[in-house]
């Protein structure tokens, strides 16, 4: 099996304007130089071999920023204390919701609008490891006002 890409042989093409280019083209097996072949460990994680390892993605989400990264920052280091892979925090783009309304109960008088609004800051975590450790994990205090969503899907 073979792919063509940028590399030696040229071939001489024509632009719109009849001005010569050259295109350069070079065959190469697909088998070698593979670097996405098997993916590499780091060395001081391990995983465990008998039980399965499951992708376990958790959504924090929360108005509050410190009690959210706080929460974060918990759950990443009881992972790392029980050397997992870990992914993230992830920072989603914060949501803003937003009510513009009058001031005046009745609508007479001066046309004066008060703007309120409510940010939804959300973050994810990929931890790699058997479901039973994330029980463990999660087992953290967790801050007031921030919901925590725990997502498990097979590794393929």
């Amino acid at each position: 099996r073979r792919t063509l890409t940028y590399g030696v042989a040229l071939i001489p093409r024509t632009d719109r304007v009849g001005v010569p280019f050259r295109v350069k083209i070079k065959e190469r097996s697909s088998l070698s130089n593979n670097k996405m072949a098997a993916p590499m460990k780091k060395a001081g994680y391990e995983e465990e071999g008998s039980a399965q390892i499951h992708k376990i993605r958790i959504t924090l989400t929360s108005r509050h920023v410190k009690n959210l990264e706080k929460v974060c920052s918990d759950l990443i280091n009881g992972a790392k204390s029980k050397k997992l892979r870990v992914k993230g925090p992830v920072r989603l783009p914060t949501k803003k919701l937003s009510i513009v309304t009058r001031k005046s109960p009745c609508g007479e008088g001066t046309n004066t609008w008060d703007r309120f609004e409510m940010r939804i800051h959300k973050r994810l975590i990929d931890l790699y490891s058997p479901p039973e450790v994330v029980k463990q994990i999660t087992s953290i205090s967790i801050e007031p006002g921030v919901d925590v969503e725990v997502t498990i899907a097979d590794v393929a």
